[in-house]
């Protein structure tokens, strides 16, 4: 799981009347990155959803019986976490990161699991004692503040994940709510060797520079020697772009286009 730090600069960016679909035709080898992208990323995101759904309903049955949850209570996710570790190649680490104050007998907690030397599944240990952890304040990061703040999912990173592999990665991460409340997120990590495996082919394919970049306009794959991976894109607000219709838009000589519905957005030069 990754530590994020950044923000995009103001620069607002204007959308094409045309939707995405209509902007780049079927076959087309923009077409193909955001399908490429759309497809390696959404199966994450549907462990993801999978974590969030067993957690709300953990927590509910919790509250149906008259009493506060506490960090045991969240011990029966385990099975699935470890199945999900399984069964997806590209996800390195899933989990459940608790709200401060949601569960009864500790600060914070982290229900982690992931995948360790020669494939064997292990849970994540991590000290959280605020006087004793440089961890125990998790709410700050990206893929904890950004689905928080916008009740969205998000894609943090990449980076190098000193909290869990010592591995430059992604964390794909989304809210949780429980009774109308956040109470946390669901998350799980991929190597960025990985993301990189699956996109780069088709991005190469595009006749013009191009990268991918998340909401805080971290550059998460990129042919564009000027924009390598793990920089910082200031100008456009990529997050209004993600947060708005799947539309191409444009900004600062670039033409920016949402990934299908995932929380990456392609540039390019404008056209």
């Amino acid at each position: 799981m990754a530590r994020s730090t950044g923000l995009a600069g103001p620069a607002r960016a204007t959308a094409d009347t045309t939707r995405a679909g209509a902007a780049t035709p079927d076959g087309g080898p923009v077409a193909e990155v955001v399908r490429r992208v759309r497809d390696t990323l959404e199966q994450v995101f549907a462990a993801v959803a999978e974590t969030g759904a067993e957690t709300s309903a953990l927590l509910a049955d919790v509250s149906g019986a008259g009493r506060a949850p506490v960090a045991a209570d969240l011990a029966p996710l385990r099975p699935g976490l470890r199945a999900r570790l399984g069964t997806l190649p590209l996800v390195s680490g899933v989990g459940f990161v608790a709200a401060p104050g949601l569960l009864d007998d500790v600060p914070g907690c982290l229900e982690w699991w992931q995948r360790g030397p020669g494939g064997t599944v292990r849970p994540l240990l991590l000290d959280l004692d605020p006087e004793r952890s440089a961890y125990s304040d998790y709410t700050h990061w990206d893929w904890y503040a950004l689905p928080r703040e916008t009740g969205r999912r998000a894609v943090a990173g990449p980076y190098v994940d000193y909290l869990c592999s010592d591995e430059y990665g992604l964390t794909l991460s989304a809210p949780v709510a429980h009774a109308g409340r956040f109470v946390g997120v669901a998350a799980a990590d991929v190597y960025l060797r990985h993301f990189e495996a699956a996109v780069l082919p088709v991005l190469q394919r595009l006749p013009v520079p191009a990268r991918l970049v998340n909401a805080r306009g971290r550059v998460a794959a990129s042919t564009d020697p000027a924009h390598l991976a793990g920089s910082l894109t200031r100008g456009p607000d990529f997050a209004a772009v993600l947060a708005g219709p799947p539309a191409a838009h444009h900004a600062d000589g670039l033409r920016l286009l949402p990934c299908g519905g995932v929380p990456l957005v392609l540039v390019t030069a404008a056209p």
